[in-house]
């Protein structure tokens, strides 16, 4: 198919290369032209100079940007130059509102992943969709190049909305994980040993097996940045707001993400929630 990727950022670049691997014909975009250009090099296809240009003749646009009103922009920008009955769909965690607001003027489908920068350079994310059934469908052989779950959750906004679920999830276990490798520390124990004792039974989940070690190293140079995730936890709380979800553990730990952007810790990976126990009294 034709396709167009905008967003070339540490998830988008990657999702665009398996798509070019799997014999698409890909156009890309990015702010800073010297990545898009860096991305042709490697995969091939064609850099735009300009969302319209990426857009033109494309069956589906891809983009994966910042946030709600980077979205806008780029569907603002892609609409006029699409071709009749082209989709859009959107990477980008953002609020279920926009998502339901651009599935008024397009085919749209809300998709955002979990599995972060190794999930998308291994081609193993999960995908969350929200759209019309036979929008998702049209769409969903393609997302499957990057992913290993592809799901549609129901109408637009839905995939956003499941993506929030997924954040409230993750919050509140790197805060108990955080609080258990604190309290092993202070305990006198060994966090190796602590970890091939508990890892294997109900207190076992991908965030220990994946950040246990380096949180007790006090290592948080990748992974998903802090900035970014007070990001979505801002939408959660948001859209909590709305529905009256009460998600008291939710706003705790979005605080406590402040603490460690305070600490100077914006780009530290979201385990660094440790940091803020360990830090000098």
């Amino acid at each position: 198919m034709k396709l167009t990727f905008a967003g070339l950022g540490v998830m988008g670049y990657p999702m665009a290369g398996h798509l070019a691997r799997a014999g698409h014909e890909v156009t890309v975009y990015n702010r800073s032209p010297e990545k898009a250009r860096r991305w042709v090099e490697a995969h091939g296809g064609q850099a735009a100079d300009s969302i319209a240009d990426a857009a033109r003749g494309a069956e589906i646009f891809l983009l994966c940007v910042g946030a709600d009103d980077d979205v806008r922009q780029v569907v603002a920008e892609a609409l006029p130059a699409l071709p009749a009955g082209a989709v859009v769909v959107d990477h980008t965690t953002t609020s279920a509102v926009v998502a339901r607001e651009l599935a008024e003027k397009v085919a749209f489908v809300d998709a955002p992943v979990s599995g972060g920068q190794a999930g998308a350079e291994n081609g193993q994310l999960t995908i969350m969709c929200g759209a019309e059934p036979a929008t998702f469908a049209r769409v969903a052989p393609v997302l499957e190049v990057y992913a290993k779950a592809v799901r549609l959750m129901g109408g637009p906004g839905s995939g956003q909305l499941t993506k929030m679920v997924n954040q409230i999830c993750i919050a509140g276990l790197v805060q108990g994980l955080a609080e258990a490798v604190h309290f092993t520390k202070r305990a006198g124990l060994d966090p190796e040993a602590v970890l091939e004792a508990i890892s294997k039974g109900a207190a076992q989940s991908w965030q220990m097996d994946n950040r246990w070690k380096t949180m007790a190293q006090g290592k948080f140079d990748f992974g998903f940045a802090v900035d970014w995730m007070r990001k979505d936890l801002g939408l959660v709380l948001d859209e909590a707001a709305r529905n009256g979800a009460e998600l008291a553990v939710t706003r705790i730990v979005d605080g406590y993400y402040g603490e460690v952007q305070q600490l100077g810790g914006r780009r530290w990976d979201t385990s660094s929630l440790v940091a803020r126990l360990e830090k000098p009294a």
